[in-house]
């Protein structure tokens, strides 16, 4: 889906190229290039990300579906009896249509995702009580946390919080700094299981690449945007 998003991105910064000359628009730098919400180009583009959106979540449906077969297949049992069932599924790196204060604004999360609180409509009614479901990723050694939205973040960061622990360093210089043949014997030896289709993309995601996802989630905790409920600790991985 990263893919996907990247190519959608890379074809409407070639079309906002034509388009701020046709409305006469003007950024400091050609990444930054965009149109009118409500033009011909700018509704196109949002229902194109809509549909990277949904493919992301078709996508991972799909991978929950096979790891329930496996573990049907394993250990003879249904997903039911297994207790698999899905927590919760979120997107982030978008852009929504939301209402704050009366009005209805566009709500850009880059390296961010919804954090609504207690009450709020959008979110299903099995959480309305506890705030939706909040993911911040750590790393691949060092796990990652579930925590749950707060009124406080509607309030000050338009319902967002971290969707993840945040890069240190690009995925070039992890390839270029970390073997990805020691770093799958390390993570063996602390009972992390790793299958990778490389080493060299076993390398982007190592850990020291990452920051770290305990403070991290103590700053969204502290600012009150977020409040950390459990962390998870990897057993296994499969990088792509």
């Amino acid at each position: 889906s990263r893919g996907f998003g990247h190519q959608i991105a890379t074809d409407y910064l070639r079309k906002f190229d034509a388009a701020m000359r046709k409305y006469s628009i003007t950024v400091p730098d050609r990444d930054l290039a965009y149109a009118p919400f409500q033009s011909p180009e700018g509704q196109e583009y949002y229902k194109s990300m809509n549909c990277a959106i949904n493919y992301a979540f078709a996508n991972r449906q799909i991978i929950t579906h096979l790891v329930r077969e496996v573990f049907m297949r394993e250990f003879q049992g249904t997903a039911k009896s297994m207790e698999m069932e899905l927590l919760y599924d979120v997107a982030h790196n978008t852009a929504k249509v939301e209402e704050y204060d009366g009005r209805e604004l566009i709500v850009h999360r880059k390296g961010s995702t919804r954090s609504f609180g207690p009450g709020n409509p959008e979110i299903p009614e099995m959480y309305q009580e506890t705030g939706q479901p909040v993911i911040i990723g750590g790393s691949m050694e060092t796990g990652s946390y579930l925590l749950a939205g707060t009124k406080e973040a509607e309030q000050e960061t338009f319902g967002s919080t971290a969707h993840g622990s945040g890069r240190t360093m690009s995925r070039t210089a992890a390839r270029r700094k970390v073997h990805g043949k020691e770093l799958e014997e390390s993570l063996a030896e602390k009972g992390i299981y790793i299958r990778s289709a490389s080493y060299a993309g076993l390398a982007e995601e190592a850990g020291l690449a990452y920051k770290n996802v305990d403070d991290v989630c103590e700053a969204v905790d502290s600012a009150g945007i977020s409040k950390r409920v459990v962390k998870l600790l990897p057993l296994g991985n499969i990088k792509g």
